[in-house]
């Protein structure tokens, strides 16, 4: 890991220029309007209600005692985009419902979940996708397209406090799990990462606004995909430190031009189980020296367990 290349900050003109830059992406609407925003908010709170009356119905008709079902609940975690803090106007929400234990993905969080979404009047287009490599159930929530994915933890209740972060919480986890829980785990990481979050958040929304106008914005197609971009991005804000938006993106194009691919972009040192750290988890880790697989991959998200962006 290299250590910063450039600890100036900006100068004057560096501070006009990245004025500069965000008035652009406002008239480009890049930001949400705050009706939208509260919109958004709205359907979150509804959300997280509807998960905590799923669970809590759960915890009842498998007669547990009446003040665990009085207490039960489940977490409503958005991530992406929005957990970066740049989304757009008409963008979907990504988020992670975390469920105790005792509610499993296949019956509860599909059949049961699933069929209370089907008679809900504000859930449209709802479509349940348990085979996919992260399960997930798709739908409309007053017209904003929301992905919603499920991790049990290993707890019988779940505190409204929970820190993902650490490896213990990935312990006994199947990796359909592990891969739910990637989203909120890795967009925690790179902010953690950065070390200005508001000049990292311009000027992803400056790279991804330039990738999207030229088609090359999708995991799909083969090109690299948001978290990628994330990725990408706060790599050059831990070499530029103290840089402006309207510093890092030039140097955002020169760095990556030059890049000798394929080697990794890497937020952090990569973690094993033979490092002498935590608890074992029994995990595949990206890392090309030790998994040949991971050898497609062009980025690696900062996270202990993850898969390669």
């Amino acid at each position: 890991m290299a250590s910063p290349i450039f600890l100036v900050g900006p100068t004057p003109a560096d501070h006009e220029s990245t004025a500069q830059l965000e008035k652009h992406l406002r008239e480009a609407g890049l930001h949400e309007s705050a009706e939208e925003t509260a919109a958004r908010e709205d359907v979150l709170r509804d959300l997280q209600g509807i998960v905590d009356r799923w669970v809590k119905r759960l915890t009842t008709q498998r007669e547990y005692p009446d003040g665990m079902a009085e207490h039960a609940t489940a977490l409503l975690l958005p991530f992406g985009s929005y957990r970066l803090g740049v989304h757009g106007r008409g963008a979907d929400i990504d988020a992670l419902v975390v469920g105790p234990a005792y509610v499993d993905r296949h019956h509860d969080f599909f059949d049961v979940l699933g069929g209370v979404l089907a008679e809900t009047e504000a859930v449209t287009e709802l479509q349940l996708v348990p085979g996919a490599y992260v399960p997930v159930i798709k739908m409309r929530f007053r017209g904003v397209q929301v992905d919603l994915l499920y991790a049990s933890v290993c707890l019988p209740a779940v505190p409204s406090d929970l820190d993902l972060r650490g490896r213990s919480v990935l312990c006994g986890l199947d990796m359909a799990t592990v891969r739910s829980l990637n989203g909120v785990r890795v967009a925690d990481e790179i902010l953690r990462l950065v070390p200005d979050a508001g000049a990292f958040r311009t000027t992803l929304r400056c790279v991804k606004h330039w990738a999207k106008a030229r088609g090359i914005y999708s995991n799909a197609m083969g090109f690299v995909g948001g978290v990628g971009w994330a990725i990408l991005v706060a790599r050059v804000c831990q070499l530029y430190p103290n840089a402006a938006p309207s510093m890092l993106v030039p140097r955002f194009f020169r760095i990556f031009s030059q890049w000798k691919w394929p080697n990794p972009v890497m937020l952090r040192e990569i973690e094993h189980d033979d490092d002498g750290g935590e608890m074992p988890l029994g995990l595949p880790v990206w890392d090309p020296r030790r998994n040949p697989s991971a050898t497609g991959a062009t980025s690696c998200p900062s996270s202990r367990r993850h898969t390669p962006a």
